[in-house]
């Protein structure tokens, strides 16, 4: 052979380059041949006793430094390729020992890694030997190799050398890896082997939630979530689905971290309060794993700088000529050689395109999942805090419930996005630096001033973001109180219906949408603004770098050469990133102050007094039949429980003085007084509600002997220990959940005690009229039952109970006389009694005062009391309160309504499995009109094609043939100067289009919000009731709330961002393909695996965002609940039970957005890769062509800065198009909600056609009335005949269910009418319009609803008829205490009166308004019998020559009445005056008289 080539061997084997290539192969040969055999044939009979359910299981030492150095293996061998096909161009012949054994080294590596990782998933250690062997084999050539090229002179200057010296320290280091395992596990050479057991984890199959537990490749490319994600397209994501968290991701877990810092924090040398108190903490419980993400995102940065560098290059570069040295018989390149060769700077791309996909990824992996960890923790420590809140914070109108909400749902959220967006605080330094100074290389001192530019408008932009957030909290203050006003529109719609102030109301409101859409409307021009400076910046930085360049280098040293120009336009891309960056994180920064401000407030409120759980707790696994434990001895106590104690809800004068009260063992105890004298308030202070000023309060255990009759259950000391008091409060509170479970409330079911107390509660009936019986979710606030039955089962929890203490606050106000009377004597006198329970009772029911063993009267100064076991107080009390004629409460029924169910609620849409909803996007762009539309299509159009036409004309400005016809040129600078101003002009053009399509965009998204926002407001108030009554409340309110906040400014924003990255993903593949037609043929490819990934991604993310949102709203339900049934919660010590729901709600909720945000990182790494892909298959392409057909190199570049971005804009495209498919359906909800039937307002006479004064006499003639509440429903009123006569007092009585309040609701139209007629002074009802009809009409409700315009919010009534009215209602010196009087504001629902207090405000109102007609449905249920009695006489003087028309359950109300109907069924039963029924032994209305007796 001729002297030189590499198969010489004159001076020995291994002084020859090919034998040593050759000697390399041997490891691989040697590892690929002995572990096929067993990947292919299996192991399975010597697999582990140690049974997991995944095959994520990590337990062999050094796992993530193995997989770490087998990437960087991988990586370094790619290299070696490279090397060696680019060495091999330089011979005359193909030598494959340059690139053979590299590729065989690429094939044993990663099968190395697949047989470890099957190895130590399948828990059998023995067959790594077979690896170590490989490692020791191929360290051992790798170090000859290097010997040997070090001993011939080849150093560091060649390529080849610093691989091979490279390889043989990564098998070095693989090999110190295996050796470990030995000594770690000890599965050879030791005689015992470490036995290594699971992790918790993955011994729970409800665990399924893998990333902490999968390799580092499945880990950074989320293949784990590869079978999740595809199953997902076949059957919907629900809980069941996504299992439960990790145990170092569960909210307990984090708590605890969270506390361990605070309690850190509070021992330190100087205790911290406030808001640093709270970052030092959340510093040291989440700090660390922030410190990773942000080194994740320090390399993912200069990765990101690889791109600009190597496209620069591979223009520069396309037709340079490279050189080799010949050593060892085969050519050796230098590095610089190797790096100027443009198909290696092509790979080198695509490779550094990888990694640095993957570590942004990861970066934004840690970084949010610590957020969501964060968010948990604080979550729970708020809860933790409510559970110890002082409920006058609440009452006082101090805090609200929705404050708190807002507290978790938007405060916990800002600082999760706080600890997401962190990193971006340190990187954006670092990426400004490096592309500040990679600039300033490319194009001298023009980059200084572009980067100058760029810095000064970057104030301009923060300004922008202030003004944006400003115009947000702006926005959203008035969003609050538009909120608010709808809240109470549609709480109290009933009753605005009935007394026609719908309208008025609904103005209210208008007038508040207006205010918001000014707010809106300065949000849109602002978040506009902020869309056009972040398009304009670039391009009118670019223009002035590039014309400052111009006019800098004269024609002799112009080096604005197609490297440079397209070179530093990627690198300027890079630059305005954190740029644009940079406002979005100082605002989510001062977002993040503001909330832990608000959190500091909130952790400092005022807390009640809290004794140590007691050592008996009511739980569903244990039976709390023993006493309660008493903390101090009955010698050492007083016999008093409380003894001269003073109360209050907030500093200042005490609510309750001079309290000395006790209550006996096992006997009854009453409490009775006047209408908001305290009586509620006491019970409360017993339980430890309310702020003790001084005094004493102790419980006491029960007595050992009979003979200790006169020893109180509480004692007195500061220091008390209480176990569960069964409190049923005046207000009914109960879960969103079965009728069973409320009732159980926990407890360990007894199935013949829960038929006893449904028995005696009498909710039987009740229950068989639910379509699931006891198993029916009766929703938040029991919303489908009415409010005799809620107060029912609210008792029933109470008497379940097998506690020896139980409260009860006025239990009997929303019951009628037979309900009353069976609960009293089967309930309380026979099942409390016969269990020797201690009873206190709060009562204005005084008949049931002969049963009680102690009365305390209660006055509005003080408590006075004294035990009577006699029922001569009874009588004492009959007089003074001379006791006449009481108004029931009517119990209201709606047995249909039980049965009703949302179809638009979110529950339902998580199994909505159709394709994107074009129908709701069509009405969306139908509501912008015809003149926004056509705009905003165009001027986006318009803006893209321009932002091509600039990169084109830049790409032909700077082509080689374009610069020399310069040069040439006797006339360069006119030439540069015409190029520059086409330049300029294409530029400004941009500019302002820019401004227009952002905008168009936001003007769109306005309109198309005030058009829905109007329209479903007045949908909604021209509704019928039968709406209400078969929908919740809180999803009517969620489509005025979430739905229409989404619409408002969420929609056009992300309608902008996907028609803007559409537009430039289908731009950069039309320049790529006009560049490179051959890369049409690769096209088709990515786009199917495109397809497949966003088609799978959008069902598993819209199932993703829906569970997460739902579990949200389960979450912040579970904290409102808390909030309203606090001193329930509290009375039962069941803070434990809830704590530990509310850790599941938090769980659930956090497993749903560690999902998403897998799913997200799932869908973004794939889109990533195929960007890479499209960048490797552009780059290869437009090389190859310039090499054939002489390509412009401009054009080379233009194509390759916009393959550079097709990653990005594919993400954005899927992630967009997710978020418009689940925005959509808010507007699908409320378009839903938009088509609603309303009622009808109109009728056959004009309001000007009704008479004058009319109704004058009030005479009502009721002919062959049948009514029923919905088309498909049965009749509540059948062929009803009924002549009342003006101005006489009318009573109806009936049991429940018997049809006298919809005997009401006709008069008034609320019902529709099948047969007959009402006829009110010679006019036929039905004729009448319906907003006259109702406005002649006063109605008193069974349940009071309180308003922010209570009296007069028609403003017709003077001052002086508003005190005569307050007067009448015995509300006059209430009302003149309050600050402001008339004009005094009251809480949310009036929570700042009693019960009584609001129903007396009602009557009021009916007094201010003085109607021919009242109804009065059991308006003095909750109203003491003096009060009641003087009220009575009231409304008999001031409607004296008026009809009045009272439903009562108490006939006693009634007795007094000119004409008494009795009702059974749907109709009438008697019909006659008192009198003459009373005298008729067998008459219905004797036999209720006799049982109200």
């Amino acid at each position: 052979l001729p002297k030189g080539i590499p198969t010489k061997v004159d001076n020995g084997l291994l002084n020859n380059g090919c034998f040593l290539d050759a000697l390399g192969v041997v490891p691989h040969v040697f590892l690929l041949f002995s572990t096929f055999p067993i990947l292919f044939i299996g192991w399975g009979s010597q697999s582990s006793k140690v049974h997991i359910h995944h095959s994520t299981w990590l337990h062999f030492p050094g796992h993530n430094f193995r997989w770490l150095l087998t990437i960087v293996l991988l990586l370094v061998l790619v290299c070696e390729i490279a090397e060696g096909i680019v060495s091999d161009g330089f011979n005359q012949s193909r030598h494959l020992h340059l690139y053979m054994p590299a590729g065989l080294g690429i094939l044993a590596a990663i099968t190395s890694i697949v047989y470890y990782h099957n190895i130590e998933t399948s828990n059998f250690p023995k067959l790594l030997i077979a690896l170590l062997i490989y490692w020791t084999l191929a360290f051992i050539t790798k170090t000859i190799k290097f010997a040997k090229y070090d001993d011939h002179g080849i150093g560091l200057r060649q390529l080849r050398f610093c691989i091979t010296g490279l390889l043989a320290l990564l098998y070095g280091l693989l090999l110190g890896v295996e050796v470990n395992v030995i000594l770690r596990r000890r599965y050879m050479w030791f005689p015992c082997p470490t036995e290594v057991k699971p992790p918790d984890d993955l011994q729970d199959l409800g665990v399924r939630f893998q990333q902490p537990f999968v390799n580092l490749l499945s880990k950074s490319t989320y293949c784990w979530m590869n079978t999740f994600i595809t199953s997902a397209h076949k059957r919907p994501i629900d809980l069941k689905t996504i299992g439960k968290l990790p145990i170092s991701m569960r909210a307990l877990t984090n708590f605890q971290r969270l506390r361990k810092a605070f309690d850190a924090q509070e021992k330190g040398p100087v205790p911290l309060k406030g808001s640093r108190w709270i970052w030092l903490a959340l510093r040291q419980a989440f700090g660390r794993p922030l410190v990773l993400s942000i080194t994740f995102r320090f390399i993912a940065d200069l990765l990101g700088f690889v791109g600009p560098l190597c496209i620069s290059g591979i223009v520069h570069h396309i037709s340079s000529d490279n050189h080799s040295v010949k050593l060892l018989g085969v050519h050796f390149i230098s590095s610089e050689a190797f790096l100027a060769n443009a198909y290696v700077l092509a790979v080198l791309l695509f490779l550094a395109l990888l990694l640095q996909r993957t570590f942004l990824q990861a970066s934004y992996y840690v970084a949010i999942e610590t957020g969501i960890k964060l968010r948990a923790a604080i979550q729970t420590k708020i809860y933790h805090k409510i559970m110890r809140l002082c409920t006058s914070n609440m009452s006082m109108g101090d805090m609200t419930t929705a404050q708190i909400c807002s507290l978790v749902a938007r405060d916990t959220n800002h600082l999760m996005w706080f600890f997401f967006l962190c990193p971006n605080l340190w990187a954006m330094p670092v990426q400004i630096v490096m592309g500040v100074l990679l600039l300033y290389s490319l194009l001298g001192v023009s980059a200084l001033i572009g980067a100058t530019v760029i810095v000064v408008l970057a104030p301009l932009q923060y300004f922008v973001a202030t003004r944006l957030s400003r115009a947000q909290k702006s926005t959203l203050e008035h969003t609050g109180e538009r909120l608010k006003k709808t809240n109470e529109l549609l709480r109290g719609i009933k009753l605005l219906k009935l007394y026609t102030w719908e309208h008025i109301f609904r103005s209210s409101v208008e007038e508040t949408r207006r205010q918001e859409l000014r707010k809106l409307r300065t949000f849109a021009l602002y978040t506009s603004l902020s869309i056009f400076m972040n398009a304009a910046i670039p391009i009118a930085a670019v223009l002035i770098i590039f014309a400052v360049h111009v006019h800098m280098h004269s024609a002799t040293d112009f080096d604005l050469s197609p490297a440079v120009a397209f070179g530093s336009l990627s690198l300027f891309h890079i630059l305005v990133t954190p740029l644009f960056l940079l406002s979005s994180v100082l605002h989510s920064t001062v977002k993040a102050l503001v909330s832990v401000q608000k959190l500091s407030e909130f952790l400092g409120s005022t807390e009640i007094k809290i004794d140590q759980d007691p050592a008996v707790q009511t739980t569903a696994t244990e039976n709390n039949n023993s006493n309660i434990k008493s903390v101090v001895s009955s010698a050492s106590c007083p016999s008093q429980p409380i003894v001269n104690g003073y109360f209050t809800w907030t500093q200042g004068c005490p609510t309750l003085t001079s309290i000395d009260i006790k209550v006996p063992f096992g006997q009854l105890t009453m409490i009775v007084g006047q209408v908001g004298c305290g009586k509620s308030s006491l019970l409360l202070a017993a339980l430890g509600e309310m702020q003790k000023i001084s005094g004493n309060i102790t419980w006491k255990s029960l007595p050992k002997s009979d003979s200790e009759e006169n020893v109180s259950i509480l004692t007195a000391c500061v220091f008390r220990k209480r176990g569960s008091v069964p409190y049923a409060s005046q207000r009914p509170w109960l879960l969103n959940a079965t009728v069973e479970e409320n009732i159980l409330f926990d407890m360990v079911p007894n199935e013949k005690r829960y038929k006893e107390v449904i028995e005696v509660c009498q909710l039987q009936p009740d229950i068989d009229t639910l379509p699931q019986g006891d198993q029916t979710v009766i929703g938040e606030r029991g919303i489908i039952l009415s409010g005799g039955q809620r107060q029912r089962i609210s008792v029933a929890r109470a008497l379940y109970q097998q506690t020896n203490v139980v409260f009860l606050d006025d239990p009997f106000s929303a019951l009628d006389i037979h309900l009353s009377d069976h609960l009293m004597h089967e309930g309380i006198l026979k099942l409390l009694r016969q269990e020797k329970r201690t009873v206190v009772l709060v009562t204005h029911k005084l008949q049931y005062l002969p049963h009680a063993d102690w009365v305390w009267a209660f006055n509005t100064v003080d408590l006075k009391g004294h035990p009577v076991c006699k029922p001569e107080l009874f009588e004492q009390w009959r007089t003074l309160m001379n006791r006449q004629d009481k108004i029931g409460w009517c119990l209201v029924v709606f047995a249909e309504s039980s049965t009703s169910t949302d179809e638009d609620s979110l529950r339902a849409e998580l199994h909505h499995r159709t394709t994107i909803p074009w129908s709701s996007f069509a009405t969306y762009l139908h509501a912008a009109g015809l003149l926004l539309l056509p705009l905003l299509v165009l001027s986006q159009l318009s803006k893209h094609s321009l932002m091509v036409a600039i990169d084109f004309w830049l790409a032909h400005w700077t082509s080689p043939g374009c610069c020399c016809a310069v040069l040439l040129s006797q006339v360069c600078e006119f030439s540069h100067s015409s190029y520059l101003q086409v330049f300029c002009g294409l530029c400004a053009l941009g500019i302002v289009l820019c401004l227009v399509t952002s905008l168009a965009v936001e003007w769109t998204g306005l309109r198309v919000s005030r058009e829905l926002h109007c329209s479903l407001l007045h949908t909604i108030v021209l509704a019928p009731m039968r709406l209400f009554e078969t929908t919740p409340l809180g999803n009517i309110l969620n489509r005025f709330s979430a739905d229409t906040n989404t619409i408002d400014q969420h929609i056009p924003v992300t309608l902008e961002c996907l028609s803007r990255s559409t537009l430039l993903c289908v731009s950069a593949v039309g320049v790529i393909s006009y560049v490179t037609p051959l890369f049409l043929i690769a096209l088709l490819p990515l786009a199917v695996a495109c397809y497949f990934i966003q088609k799978y991604f959008r069902v598993a993310s819209r199932d993703l965002q829906q569970l997460e949102d739902s579990t949200e709203m389960l979450l912040l339900s579970h904290y409102s609940q808390t909030i309203e049934g606090l001193t329930t919660i509290r009375a039962f010590r069941h803070e434990q039970r809830f704590k530990k729901k509310l850790l599941e709600h938090t769980d659930a909720n956090n497993i749903s957005s560690l999902f998403l945000m897998a799913a997200n990182r799932w869908l973004e790494v794939r889109m990533e890769y195929i960007g890479a892909f499209v960048v490797l298959i552009a780059a290869v392409a437009s090389i190859s062509n310039t090499l054939c057909s002489q390509l412009s190199a401009g054009l080379v570049g233009l194509g390759l800065t916009y393959a550079l971005m097709v990653s990005n804009y594919l993400n954005w495209i899927v992630r967009n198009l997710a978020d418009m498919e689940v925005q959509l359906g808010c507007v699908k909800r409320v378009s839903g909600l938009i088509h609603t039937q309303p009622e009808n307002y109109d009728g056959l006479m004009t309001p000007a056609q009704v008479p004058a004064g009319w109704p004058k006499y009030g005479e009502i003639q009721i002919k062959n009335l049948s009514v029923r509440y919905d088309s498909s429903l049965k009749p509540v009123l059948r062929h009803i005949n009924s002549h009342i006569r003006p101005g006489k007092k009318v009573g109806i009585c009936g049991r429940t269910g018997s049809g006298k309040s919809s005997f009401s609701l006709a008069l008034f139209r609320m019902l529709d009418t099948i047969e007959g007629q009402i006829v009110i002074d010679g006019i036929d009802i039905a004729k009448l319009p319906l907003q006259t009809l109702r406005s002649k009409f006063s109605i008193i409700l069974l349940s009071p609803v309180f308003l922010s315009f209570n009296l007069d919010p028609e403003r017709k009534a003077t001052d002086q008829m508003l005190w005569e009215a307050l007067e009448i209602a015995q509300l006059m010196p209430v009302v003149k205490a309050l600050p402001g009087g008339l004009d005094a504001m009251v809480t949310e629902g009036g929570e700042n009166f009693s019960q009584g207090q609001r129903q007396l405000f009602c009557l009021a109102r009916a007094f201010v308004r003085k109607s021919s007609i009242l109804i009065m449905d059991e308006a003095t249920a909750s109203i003491d019998m003096a009060t009641e009695s003087i009220l009575q006489k009231v409304v008999m003087t001031a409607f004296a020559d008026r009809t009045v028309v009272t439903i009562a359950h108490r006939v006693h109300t009634i007795l007094g009445s000119d004409v008494v109907i009795v009702m059974k069924h749907g109709a009438i039963l008697e019909y006659n005056e008192p009198d003459v029924l009373l005298e008729q032994k067998d008459s219905v209305f004797s036999a209720f008289v006799r049982a109200d007796k």
